[in-house]
């Protein structure tokens, strides 16, 4: 089978691991980066040319906990259909890569939502990268919009079964006070990332599970014990602890901005990244949508229940990028690096995802100077 011809991506400001840079340009061949070169090398001339008009050239963003979008909630519908129309809504905002969310639900729907993503992972479906369970291992004391009717014991069947992915990664995000280590390390050696959310575990009963294999926090600050005087929680566990990853919903309102700026003082930014916990409205104009036959209203980035409940948000990844430069006072490749390099990090996908460099896969965003979403690659493959 012949080989595509060359792509040569030339006047755009590209995002490389030391900054933006003029000048250069992207040679993309059979969906991956084949090299970076200088502007006037003859293979930029060889290749197909497209002017990106001096636009900024990002790494696809990558996003961790998305629950639904473009009016589809993964509950309602655990199917390849639903993937790719989420992966759709959210590719229009930059994300290249998702882990479609499923919020507790009975193993039986797991089981469904499971083998969903393995076959959007055979039919190549765009963007999809494994699967985020979160709950039902939860604790009802932190519950949020989850239903406790839901919530279970963490046994040796459920860990049959969220081992069971094949070609994508599983994120599971559970309560570490309603298992034990043996337990997550079992997870983790079972390849899957395992992350502490819905949580109201104290600091030592978190320290244990970091060593048996917890690796994330599932946005931090919400639906988990506090840090407090007297007991750190599991926010102070959070901060503390200098490898673990922490999921950021940097909308204005999960979370208050000089909160997450203190917190980016704890510990290196490398270790925070940026999610969305979208719901089915980020690419629609719904002002409401249903979760286990809740009414849940949308107002602005919010989606709230009818008791002023949180539930997920209505945010896109390019507005977190850009709440990131403007909230928190991050450059804009740092905040670029939080929605990319750092979630291909804690998926264990950084050798090749979330970073322009030559061998990894061609997912770009083309963005203007406000970092308005123009266009986007996965495989090398153009969308606007």
């Amino acid at each position: 089978m012949a080989n595509d011809p060359i792509t040569a991506l030339v006047n755009g400001r590209v995002l490389l691991d030391g900054g933006l840079v003029d000048d250069r340009c992207v040679l993309i061949e059979n969906g991956r980066i084949l090299a970076i070169v200088a502007a006037n090398d003859r293979r930029c001339a060889e290749g197909q040319k497209r002017d990106l008009g001096g636009k900024l050239l990002l790494p696809g963003f990558i996003d961790s906990q998305v629950n639904g979008g473009g009016g589809v909630l993964f509950n309602d519908a655990p199917s390849v259909e639903a993937i790719r129309a989420i992966g759709a809504a959210h590719r229009k905002f930059g994300t290249t890569g998702f882990l479609p969310t499923l919020i507790s639900a009975d193993l039986d729907v797991v089981a469904k939502a499971i083998e969903a993503v393995q076959a959007a992972l055979s039919a190549r479906v765009p963007g999809v990268l494994g699967i985020h369970i979160e709950g039902p291992f939860l604790n009802v004391e932190r519950k949020g919009i989850h239903d406790p009717d839901k919530f279970r014991e963490l046994d040796t069947d459920a860990i049959k079964l969220l081992t069971g992915l094949r070609g994508g990664r599983t994120l599971v995000t559970l309560a570490p006070e309603m298992t034990t280590p043996a337990m997550i390390r079992k997870l983790a050696d079972g390849g899957v990332a395992v992350s502490a959310g819905h949580t109201n575990a104290t600091y030592e009963q978190i320290r244990l599970a970091l060593q048996a294999g917890l690796t994330g926090f599932t946005h931090l600050f919400n639906a988990m014990s506090q840090l407090t005087g007297r007991e750190p929680g599991v926010v102070g566990a959070a901060l503390d602890d200098p490898d673990s990853w922490c999921g950021i919903i940097v909308d204005g309102e999960h979370t208050d901005p000089v909160v997450l700026r203190i917190s980016m003082r704890c510990k290196r930014h490398d270790r925070f990244m940026l999610v969305t916990d979208a719901m089915p409205g980020v690419g629609t104009n719904n002002k409401s949508f249903l979760i286990g036959g809740r009414k849940i209203t949308v107002s602005g980035n919010l989606c709230l229940d009818d008791d002023g409940r949180l539930a997920g948000s209505n945010i896109d990844m390019a507005s977190c990028v850009r709440n990131a430069i403007s909230l928190l006072g991050l450059p804009l490749p740092e905040a670029v690096r939080m929605a990319s390099l750092y979630p291909a990090e804690f998926l264990g996908l950084a050798h090749e995802v979330g970073r322009i460099a030559p061998g990894y896969k061609a997912n770009f965003v083309l963005a203007d100077e406000q970092l308005q979403v123009l266009e986007t690659w996965i495989d090398g493959q153009a969308a606007s």
